[in-house]
């Protein structure tokens, strides 16, 4: 299209964690764009109820940890337009609290799922398609309690670019989050005194929602001038 904007009318569009949270707003958004929406969530539970909101949804079981899982995966669902995957770090420990083990954990689950379902989704993105990543904020700014989170998040960044150059012609972005309240977040005591700490530091004086985030994919899938991007969503954090 000549202004670089294409729409998602009848597209075929896989949000990996589209369950819950951010993934869930990105497939909303898809939808009431027109999209033909796949959500994949390893929650049964979470899945079964946000096919029951949105309504005409596929809505596929799996664990993108598992290259296995996720190559069948792709494989059942065939063709499609656009991915994003959505993952989260909830270890928060400092850097001797954290065990090797749960610094592994969190990579699978945040950095090697994003690996597998672009690795594999990929091949099945049709021209002018692209696939989003997630990272997060701690990968620009450093913060004592999310040593392993920033690790991963830049890791995921660096997996962008390069991705952006070895998969062409499909393109590759990310969105880059700040703090963002929801669900899938540790809605304990001292989780909602940091929120409200960071609220009172923050420009914009809140912290974001997750229809806000979805909003930056969508603009990614959409702008078919961007790849190798990474779209900083923070109320912004990293002005300060």
């Amino acid at each position: 299209m000549g202004c670089g904007v294409a729409s998602l009318k009848d597209k075929r569009v896989v949000v990996v964690g589209g369950s819950a949270g951010i993934g869930f707003e990105i497939a909303k958004a898809a939808q009431a764009l027109g999209g033909e929406v796949i959500i994949a969530s390893r929650s049964q539970e979470r899945l079964s109820a946000a096919r029951a909101e949105l309504g005409k949804v596929e809505a596929r079981l799996l664990d993108a940890t598992d290259e296995a899982a996720v190559r069948h995966f792709f494989e059942a669902v065939g063709a499609v337009d656009h991915i994003a995957i959505t993952a989260a770090v909830v270890n928060r420990k400092t850097f001797f609290d954290v065990t090797l083990e749960e610094a592994h954990d969190a990579f699978e689950s945040k950095f090697w799922s994003q690996f597998n379902v672009a690795r594999h989704g990929a091949p099945k993105v049709r021209a002018g398609g692209s696939i989003t990543l997630t990272s997060g904020i701690s990968s620009r700014k450093g913060f004592p309690s999310l040593v392993v989170a920033s690790a991963i998040n830049g890791a995921v960044e660096a997996l962008c670019r390069s991705l952006a150059l070895t998969l062409t012609p499909v393109r590759v972005n990310a969105v880059c989050p700040g703090f963002v309240a929801t669900p899938s977040h540790d809605t304990s005591a001292r989780r909602k005194e940091v929120l409200a700490e960071v609220a009172k530091l923050l420009p914009v004086k809140r912290v974001g929602r997750p229809e806000e985030i979805a909003q930056a994919v969508l603009f990614l899938m959409q702008s078919e001038y961007s790849t190798g991007a990474v779209v900083d969503v923070d109320g912004g954090h990293l002005a300060l």
